[in-house]
C-alpha cells in the first residue's frame, strides 16, 4: 500500500543511475516538479551498468532500489537506467509498495505517438538493447509499431569527456546510425539517458525529418501524474532539498554532474549500497 497523503507528501522522489545519464531526468523532474524533494543516487563506483552481465545489474539496481526505500523513505522511485529499468523495474515493483517508475514505457509511448509511418529506431547501450525490452515494448503496442534497434558503444564515453560536439563522436554516429537510416524510421527514440547531449549531432546525421525523443521529459510527465493521481504530491512552501549521493568518487561525480546537471548539484554524499 502506498502511504497516505498527510505522511507521504513531504517524502522524496528516489532516483537512481549508474553514473550520470539519469541527470537529464533528475533535471526534467526539477523542472516540471520544481516543489518536490529528490534524492538521487550515482552508482559510480560500479559504473557502467551497459557492458555487465543483465543479473549482476538486476543485483546492483535492487540494492540501490531497497537503499532509497528503506533508508532514505522514498515515497516514488524512478529508475532512470534504461539498463537497470530493461532487466530489474519488475523486480523492484514486486519488492516495494511505493509507486515504481522506469524510463522505458514513457519514452516508447511518446515514439509510438510522434512516428507518422509506424518505424520507431532505438538506440541505447549494449545492455538495454540486448535485453529486448524496448523490442518487447514495441510489439506490445496496438498502434502495431515496427521497433528497429541499434546499439552504440562509445557514445556514452564522448559524453563524459565532453566532446557532444566534435567530429570524432559525428563519425562515430554515422557509423552506428546508419542501419536506422537504411531502416528509413521516421523517429528516433534515445534510449540512454546520455544521449540527449548528443541530440546535436545525432540530428544532423539523422536528418531534420527524422522526430528526435528524449525519455526525461516522458518520464517526468509521468511521475507528475503518478504523485497527482495518489494525493502525494508536495506542496509549493518551503524550498525542496536536492541531494545527490554518490557510491564512488564524490569530487568526480560533483564535477561531472554539475557540469550535465547545472548549479543544483553544489555537493554530493559518499554512501556505501552493496
Amino acid at each position: 500500500m502506498v502511504p497516505p497523503a498527510d505522511a507521504a507528501n513531504e517524502r522524496p522522489i528516489g532516483i537512481f543511475d549508474s553514473g550520470f545519464g539519469g541527470l537529464t531526468v533528475a533535471r526534467s523532474l526539477i523542472d516540471l516538479l520544481p516543489a518536490e524533494h529528490l534524492v538521487y543516487v550515482g552508482d559510480t563506483g560500479r559504473y557502467p551498468y551497459g557492458p555487465r552481465p543483465a543479473d549482476q545489474v538486476r543485483k546492483f539496481a535492487i540494492e540501490i532500489a531497497d537503499y532509497l526505500v528503506t533508508e532514505v523513505g522514498c515515497k516514488l522511485l524512478v529508475v532512470a537506467c534504461n539498463t537497470a529499468a530493461s532487466v530489474a523495474l519488475d523486480d523492484i515493483t514486486e519488492r516495494h509498495d511505493v509507486p515504481v517508475v522506469g524510463v522505458l514505457e514513457p519514452g516508447m509511448r511518446a515514439a509510438a505517438q510522434a512516428t507518422r509511418n509506424g518505424r520507431v529506431g532505438i538506440i541505447g547501450t549494449v545492455g538495454t538493447i540486448a535485453s529486448g525490452a524496448y523490442q518487447r515494448l514495441g510489439a506490445s503496442m496496438a498502434s502495431g509499431v515496427v521497433a528497429v534497434c541499434a546499439a552504440c558503444p562509445g557514445f556514452v564515453e564522448f559524453v563524459e569527456r565532453g566532446e557532444t560536439g566534435s567530429d570524432q563522436v559525428h563519425v562515430l554516429a554515422e557509423r552506428l546510425l546508419a542501419p536506422l537510416r537504411r531502416a528509413q524510421v521516421d523517429t528516433l527514440l534515445l534510449g540512454c539517458t546520455h544521449y540527449p547531449y548528443l541530440a546535436r549531432t545525432i540530428g544532423d546525421v539523422m536528418g531534420r525529418e527524422v522526430v528526435l525523443v528524449s525519455s526525461a521529459d516522458e518520464t517526468a510527465f509521468d511521475v507528475l501524474a503518478r504523485i497527482e493521481r495518489l494525493g502525494i504530491d508536495r506542496q509549493p512552501g518551503q524550498a525542496p532539498s536536492h541531494r545527490w549521493l554518490s557510491s564512488g568518487d564524490v569530487d568526480w561525480f560533483v564535477e561531472m554532474g554539475r557540469r550535465l546537471l547545472g548549479p543544483e548539484l553544489e555537493s554530493a554524499e559518499r554512501i556505501s549500497v552493496a
